[in-house]
């Protein structure tokens, strides 16, 4: 690669520090398997002026996703599930589900599956008022007795009655026929601790975290990490929000301290309810270990998680025409791509909004974490900050363009 060019990062990432848009980040770039740098801008305590370094802890929210999803791709190649494997047959809650048709809950005429869970073609949303199904998720969170609470306070709900909690209303739309991203990876959170008999947490610890020496990740914080947890920060008040990927003018950042999606603010205690599609802290170090492994077609340092095939598989898959369709009207921001195994999958690199390759997969979360696992080039992306309904943002692809004309 062209370091020097490589270079030019830094650039971007002090400019959006300077401007606003984030308050602190760090960005870290390997081929074939060897590092090609790493760069770092402004805080994780911005209050207390502490900078935001490499050995920051940062709340993966939806970059959970893609760990989830490898998971259940360890259970795919060990048979113990199959993509058209009915959920019911783990949670029996999903049995006999409802979905919403024609403005009217009435009676799902097919079982929501594995896949439907792996693709968000669930009808599992992340709550709203558009109908009672967005409603009934959104009681389940944001209401008096909800996740949310939960998560500041008692932490009473687990992960297996959020799954249960979830059953008990209707879908978006019947399994399979629409694409609608929200909780699918949290119920398969639950149903990969009924196929395992084991904690999601004990799971992934014994499968990923640890073969892979990821230290520093897990679904809360110990006292003695605590000072190395970033603090979370949105755009100030009254400012205005860019379209896909937070405030892209700049102004200035402010302390968010609510906890979101079942996930508590402080990350202090060992949570009951461990999402599998938010509940994940990591540094930018030890999510760079579960990228290089994705990369290196599922092998790191002696220790295979998953075999080549799988990753070829997971680089390949994509939604069906008629998803497609879906998926490309809902999140028009990911043209180019498609959506499989809780990963977008570029399919088209010449309609994408940064440049890329085909077959380029990966995710990002909500405070404006960001992976990228290229196999082709053997190349891997890691970006960490902390803002409020970040996402991909402006920065993000800046800084992946940089990359790929380094190449």
């Amino acid at each position: 690669m062209d370091i020097s060019h490589l270079s030019k990062i830094q650039n971007v990432l002090d400019d959006s520090v300077e401007k606003g848009i984030q308050a602190g980040v760090n960005c870290l770039v390997w081929k074939d398997g060897q590092e090609q740098g790493y760069w770092e801008s402004g805080f994780r305590d911005v209050e207390g002026k502490i900078p935001f370094s490499r050995d920051t802890i940062v709340r993966c929210y939806s970059m959970t996703k893609p760990v989830t999803g490898v998971a259940a791709m360890t259970l795919l190649e060990s048979g113990k599930i199959d993509l058209y494997d009915e959920v019911s047959t783990f949670l029996p809650a999903y049995k006999n589900m409802t979905c919403m048709k024609n403005g009217k809950v009435e009676k799902a005429w097919r079982p929501l599956l594995i896949q439907d869970l792996l693709n968000m073609t669930s009808g599992l949303s992340y709550g709203g008022d558009n109908d009672e199904a967005h409603q009934h998720v959104s009681r389940l969170i944001y209401c008096e007795g909800g996740l949310n609470e939960s998560a500041a306070g008692p932490n009473n709900i687990t992960t297996r009655q959020v799954a249960d909690r979830l059953a008990e209303g209707p879908l978006s739309f019947e399994p399979g026929t629409d694409y609608e991203y929200g909780m699918s990876a949290d119920v398969l959170g639950a149903v990969i601790e009924v196929v395992t008999g084991m904690k999601f947490s004990e799971y992934l610890k014994k499968t990923i975290w640890e073969p892979l020496g990821m230290k520093d990740t897990g679904f809360w914080v110990p006292p003695e990490k605590q000072e190395r947890l970033s603090k979370v920060y949105r755009s100030s008040q009254g400012q205005a929000v860019g379209a896909w990927g937070g405030n892209s003018k700049g102004g200035k950042v402010e302390l968010f301290t609510n906890c979101n999606l079942g996930i508590q603010a402080d990350m202090t205690k060992e949570p009951a309810f461990e999402s599998g599609g938010a509940g994940m802290v990591s540094t930018v170090d030890d999510y760079m270990r579960f990228v290089q492994m994705l990369c290196n077609k599922g092998i790191l340092d002696g220790n295979r998680i998953l075999k080549e095939e799988t990753v070829k598989y997971m680089s390949q898959a994509k939604l069906r025409p008629n998803l497609q369709q879906c998926f490309d009207w809902k999140m028009e921001h990911w043209s180019g791509y498609s959506y499989a195994n809780l990963n977008r999958v570029c399919i088209d690199p010449g309609t994408a909004r940064a440049i890329t390759v085909k077959g380029e997969f990966g995710w990002d979360g909500w405070l404006g974490t960001y992976m990228s696992v290229d196999i082709h080039n053997n190349l891997a992306i890691c970006y960490m900050t902390q803002k409020v309904d970040a996402g991909t943002t402006c920065v993000t692809r800046k800084m992946k363009n940089i990359v790929y004309t380094a190449l």
